[in-house]
């Protein structure tokens, strides 16, 4: 279940978006969250399953077009189907919605064969 983030998610968000490549250095990690945390069209997700928050999925807001900038699964669940999970919630959360990943989402998108998905 896809849930929005909250500042007492801090530590678990920082967690998850350290497995981003682009997301290893702590300065890197503390800038994004500052960006989920202030920037109103910047919008964060935790995907909660069993009580626990497994994974994270990032999204950009410009107009009608959702840009998703960090999707991250918890290693020890991944290949579960969780990352494509959380894109079909998004999908459907946002529906009319255009969607599109950034450089860094691109590849897990095609994996998921994210633009095939029904929203």
């Amino acid at each position: 279940m896809l849930i929005r983030y909250k500042k007492a998610f801090e530590k678990i968000a920082m967690g998850l978006l350290s497995f981003m490549p682009n997301e290893k250095d702590i300065k890197k990690l503390q800038q994004t969250i500052k960006l989920y945390e202030n920037e109103e069209n910047w919008q964060l997700f935790l995907w909660k399953a069993d009580d626990d928050l497994v994974g994270l999925i990032g999204v950009l807001f410009n107009d009608d077009l959702v840009e998703i900038q960090h999707i991250s699964v918890n290693p020890s669940h991944r290949h579960q189907g969780i990352g494509k999970n959380m894109l079909k919630s998004l999908k459907q959360i946002y529906e009319g919605k255009t969607f599109k990943p950034n450089e860094y989402t691109a590849s897990f998108c095609e994996n998921c064969d994210f633009e095939d998905m029904d929203g």
